[in-house]
């Protein structure tokens, strides 16, 4: 069953989620200028929840996605790419969130106010991420490496 517009608060509220490791960047595996990463997160509810990050200093677009194992993508923040919202097809801009609402699914965004570095600042934007989705990073983020030498 998907989760519903009760349960969503609950996941994004809870206090006790963590990830108890570094974050490391990785290159793509489609081999894309961007580079990524994937991190557990823990949680005394024990919702199957990851969090993916992707970057890409060519393009200037960075994206941090909360990951409900069970429905995929129930929230997320995303610099340097627009979005149309599918309910009523506003343009909501480069810099936006999305959260989980049944009828839309992840689907409509928002323009968020507590994000305020920018897509070339990936451990920064972290930062603001983690506290506005209540997540507890107990390690460090590695910064991404350069990505001159993908094209050569």
């Amino acid at each position: 069953m998907p989760l519903t517009d009760s349960e969503f608060p609950s996941i994004l509220n809870d206090t006790s989620k963590k990830i108890e490791s570094d974050i490391e960047w990785r290159e793509d595996e489609d081999h894309s200028p961007s580079l990524e990463f994937r991190a557990e997160i823990q949680s005394e509810a024990g919702w199957p929840l990851f969090v993916k990050g992707s970057y890409n200093s060519l393009a200037n677009t960075l994206s941090y996605v909360l990951i409900l194992q069970t429905d995929g993508r129930i929230y997320g923040l995303d610099l340097g790419k627009g979005h149309r919202n599918p309910s009523t097809q506003e343009q909501v801009g480069d810099k936006h969130k999305h959260k989980w609402i049944e009828q839309y699914r992840d689907k409509d965004a928002y323009i968020p106010n507590d994000i305020t570095a920018q897509a070339s600042q990936p451990k920064d934007v972290w930062s603001q991420f983690c506290i506005e989705a209540k997540i507890e990073h107990n390690g460090k983020m590695l910064p991404p490496s350069i990505q001159e030498n993908l094209f050569l």
